[in-house]
Order: C-alpha cells, then sequence, then structure tokens
C-alpha cells in the first residue's frame, strides 16, 4: 500500500519544461499501481494544485485536514488570472466543499492527528497481500556486536577490509555459510539469514577477476532457482584490467556476471560499504541495475574511476596526443590538468555528492543497515517473483 501525505503546488513554473513530461508520469504510476490493486491512501495536509491534485483524485481513500487542506486544479492565483474570479482557498477547494458538496474527498479532518487516525482506520480494512517468502526462523541479533563495523570500515576507501567481519556483524546469530569458499576469493558468496529472511550474500574483497565473476553469476543462478533475495555489499574498484586478463577473458566473464544478475527475478539490494568504481558497481547491482533500494555508507567514493586514476589517465592521453601532434608537453600545464581532475573526481566521487542526487536511497549509519535490509526484505515479500529467465552467455 502507498500513503500520500500530500502538500504541494503542482509544478514548479520556473521549470516547466524540466517537469511537463515527466511530471505526468507521477500521475500514470498511480493508476498502474490501482490496476495492480496496489491500494492508495492519500491524506490531504496543505494544498494541492493544478497537478497535484490528481494525486488525492487519483486514490482509492483521501482525507482532508479543515482549514489547511486544499484541493483545486487553478488555485486563487490561477482563477482570478484566467476567470477574473476572486476567491479564497477554502471556498475553491477546501474540506467542506470536496466532502460535502463535489466528492472529490472522501473524509474531513480536523487536524493532521486525526487524518493519521483516519488513515489507521482505512488501512486495518486492507487484505493482508500473499507473500512471496515469509522467515524461516526467529531473528536473533548478530553474535558479533555491530558497533564494532565502526572500527572495521576505514574512511579512507583505499584501505582494505574484509567484507566477512561486516556480515558476522549484520546477519543473524553472525553465521553465514560461505559458497566456493576457496575460489575467486576476491568475491565472497554465501548464504544467511537477516531478521530471519534467508538471503545470498554477494560481497567484494577486492577487485574482481575472471574467476570472481563467473563465481558470482553461478551463485546469482542459484538465488533464484531456490527463490532467495539477493544482498550486494561492494566495495570494489571494478573488473581487473591488463593484457593477461584480457587473454583469459575478462570482459566476456563480467559479462557473465553482468547478464545474470540482470536476469534475476528475486528481490535485490545493495549496501556500497566502502569504494564503488568502474564496471563492478554495475555487476554488484549499482542504481542503474535496478536494485529493490540501494544504499550508502558516509565513508563511500564512487564513480566511473578513482581521483588518482582519472587524473594520471586524463594526463596520459593529453601528453600522448600533444605528442602525436609534435608538441613537447610543458610539465606545470600538465600538472595543473592532474590536480584539476583530482579535484573534481574527489568532489563528485564523494557519498554526500551521489545521495544528492538521487543515486541511492539514502545514507545509512554502518549500524542501521541490517535493520535497513529487514524492513526493505519485509516490503519486497509482497512481491511475485518470476522463474528466473536469462539471455545469452557468452562462454
Amino acid at each position: 500500500p502507498v500513503l500520500h501525505l500530500c502538500d504541494s503546488g503542482g509544478a514548479f513554473l520556473e521549470e516547466l519544461s524540466g517537469v511537463y513530461i515527466e511530471g505526468g508520469r507521477v500521475f500514470r504510476n498511480q493508476c498502474l499501481l490501482s490496476k495492480a490493486g496496489v491500494p492508495q491512501v492519500a491524506m490531504v495536509f496543505g494544498h494541492c494544485t493544478a497537478g497535484g491534485a490528481y494525486i488525492p483524485a487519483l486514490c482509492d481513500y483521501s482525507i482532508i485536514v479543515r482549514g489547511t487542506g486544499g484541493v483545486f486544479l487553478g488555485g486563487p492565483p490561477l482563477v482570478k488570472a484566467a476567470t477574473g474570479e476572486e476567491h479564497t482557498a477554502d471556498e475553491i477547494g477546501g474540506c467542506d466543499l470536496h466532502t460535502q458538496v463535489s466528492g472529490t474527498v472522501d473524509y474531513p479532518a480536523d487536524d493532521e492527528a486525526h487524518a493519521i487516525a483516519i488513515c489507521r482506520e482505512i488501512v486495518a480494512q486492507f487484505k493482508p497481500a500473499t507473500k512471496s517468502y515469509l522467515p524461516e526462523r526467529d531473528a536473533e541479533p548478530p553474535y558479533y556486536d555491530p558497533d564494532e563495523m565502526l572500527g572495521i570500515v576505514s574512511p579512507d576507501h583505499r584501505v582494505q577490509f574484509d567484507q566477512r567481519e561486516l556480515i558476522a556483524r549484520i546477519v543473524d546469530g553472525s553465521r553465514f555459510h560461505e559458497y566456493q569458499p576457496a575460489y575467486g576469493t576476491t568475491l565472497v558468496c554465501g548464504y544467511a539469514y537477516i531478521w530471519g529472511y534467508r538471503v545470498g550474500i554477494l560481497a567484494n574483497n577486492g577487485v574482481l577477476f575472471s574467476d570472481s565473476s563467473k563465481k558470482a553469476a553461478h551463485f546469482i543462478s542459484l538465488c533464484n532457482q531456490n527463490r532467495t533475495p539477493l544482498v550486494f555489499l561492494q566495495n570494489t574498484t571494478g573488473y581487473m584490467i591488463g593484457r593477461s586478463y584480457e587473454m583469459e577473458g575478462i570482459t566476456k566473464d563480467g559479462a557473465k556476471m553482468l547478464m545474470a544478475q540482470a536476469g534475476s527475478e528475486v528481490p535485490k539490494f545493495t549496501v556500497i560499504t566502502s569504494a564503488a568504481f568502474g564496471a563492478g558497481y554495475y555487476g554488484m547491482c549499482g542504481r542503474a541495475w535496478d536494485p529493490r533500494m540501494i544504499w550508502a555508507w558516509p565513508n563511500v567514493h564512487m564513480g566511473v574511476m578513482g581521483p588518482d586514476q582519472a587524473a594520471n589517465t586524463l594526463a596520459d592521453v593529453k601528453i600522448a596526443q600533444l605528442r602525436r601532434n609534435g608538441h613537447t608537453p610543458d610539465e606545470a600545464e600538465m600538472a595543473q590538468l592532474r590536480q584539476r581532475v583530482y579535484e573534481k573526481a574527489e568532489r563528485e566521487s564523494n557519498a554526500y555528492f551521489a545521495t544528492s542526487r538521487l543515486w541511492d536511497d539514502g545514507l545509512l549509519a554502518p549500524t542501521d543497515t541490517r535493520n535497513a535490509l529487514g524492513m526493505a526484505l519485509s516490503a519486497a515479500a509482497h512481491a511475485p517473483i518470476a522463474d528466473p529467465h536469462y539471455g545469452i552467455f557468452r562462454f
């Protein structure tokens, strides 16, 4: 079910072209949710103007607070500009108008607390949805103290740590059944329980090689076969590069991991615990690969490549370009270029830069990770899980 707490002035008039097309998708999504049988309740706490008026109108149930709530396609300023009529907000879209005359809103409320109480009564009538999976055992806290995670992970993303130490402080009883522990050791895979829910965990312990990529593809397939949600703990600089690794087939092996992960039908959840660079961010289910939820810790750095690598790569390309054209590179200019690229990459790989652009669903304190995963697992259990179906794997 979806609960809307409404107070919207509609489209921001200074950014009309930026919201006109995509803004309409909000209402379409509401229609599709209703079509899918997902209940929606609107609590109108403030004014719902123009497009904002459709939010309560498209909900199954709507509640409006007397005195502060309002629903109108055109607010008083627009009505005056378009028709010359002058009315107060309450006269053209207030509580009594819509609950007694127009029937646009279902329930009047005296204040916000009253509206929430009515909403609770409505939700109490909903029929519980059938869940795709349930907790398989009683939840128990980790054996190892979660607060210790703060001493395991460094604020410097270049300092490596063992993800098993984090797993032991997130999962029930600190018990973890590791899959293929002696193969592809830079990727830790295995089964555990979080708040009683069985999960398959993939956690980076470094760069992704061919063996760890193939291990990931197989483990993801196993989790889809036995309907086990996937949890990705990201801390990687990406897939390994170099001639010998290309000869080994790192690109096609990385593609196997991507294909298996994209074809997954089980719920996927991602927690970025430190570094997330290069295509490793994609393989480990970054934002563009549609995890149900993705969170980051405040120490995280993420991007196409690390600041040092970006600065040196761009400088080397520029130097080669100058020499190819018969010019001698100026060392001072190259140093300035390196510094400029480094500072930009360092600033834009910061966790706060990323979360401010909605590249994740919020920053988590490490000690809150277990609870966040538990709530997300419970929510995702209401969605059906289809049979797994994959594209073409390059063997």
